[in-house]
């Protein structure tokens, strides 16, 4: 398995965000993280890729890269498109002189290559549509060649037929890396086109656990409010991480 949690706990002062949780995904699986807000999500991807350390519990992946591609993009507005995927083959120590400027240059048309985007490297994030500069930056994650990529809302923010196309790439990426993938999503689509199992959080903890098929079935209270967005259920909205 690439990604395994267990019994994972983390505190912001008196406030309890990740109580107890444990959950594993495979090589090339996806697994969707829902929940309202507040309820732990990108907390959960923050412990993993190592931005923030467990109080207890257990992080366990398999030797190799994580990458994040993160809600907005976070593109270097400074810096061309090829320059913002080849940052890290550039800068970091374990990678910096591994490959000639010939090879950085290959490298970054073969990813842009994958994710649609052919031929754009000499452009700014500025000239790029909100889904354009989105593709780039799942470029830019996956020019290390990770074997687990984290996805934080990866469609917030994008219209209905952009988020449709990222939803694509997501899954495309799944079978070209085999990643144990995870993606944090409020979107029913993004669920139900890109995940093979769910968990939903709801105050620290998970309350359910199995696939889209099912959650679509709204078989408890915790599926049914979600998947119904409704105001009634046991859910109560919750002030942001």
């Amino acid at each position: 398995m690439s990604i395994e949690v267990k019994n994972l706990i983390k505190t912001f002062g008196e406030k309890t965000v990740i109580n107890d949780v444990s959950f594993k995904v495979e090589n090339g699986e996806t697994l969707a993280i829902v929940g309202f807000s507040g309820s732990g999500k990108s907390t959960i991807l923050k412990l993993i890729c190592g931005l923030i350390t467990p109080d207890s519990g257990e992080i366990i992946t398999s030797k190799g890269d994580i990458a994040m591609v993160f809600q907005y993009s976070a593109l270097f507005d400074s810096l061309n498109v090829a320059d913002n995927i080849a940052f890290a083959l550039r800068e970091r120590k374990d990678l910096r002189n591994k490959y000639t400027e010939k090879e950085i240059k290959n490298i970054v048309a073969e990813k842009l290559e994958l994710v649609g985007l052919k031929g754009i490297e000499n452009k700014f994030p500025s000239e790029l549509s909100g889904g354009m500069q989105k593709r780039v930056s799942f470029a830019r994650a996956i020019v290390t060649e990770p074997n687990s990529i984290l996805y934080d809302e990866p469609t917030s923010g994008l219209d209905p037929i952009s988020s449709t196309l990222i939803e694509d790439y997501i899954v495309r990426l799944k079978k070209e890396t085999n990643a144990a993938s995870i993606v944090v999503t409020h979107q029913m689509s993004t669920i139900t086109r890109t995940a093979n199992r769910v968990i939903m959080l709801y105050d620290g903890k998970i309350v359910y656990e199995g696939t889209p098929e099912d959650m679509l079935k709204q078989n408890n209270d915790y599926t049914k409010q979600f998947v119904t967005a409704s105001l009634e259920g046991p859910m109560q909205m919750l002030s942001e991480n």
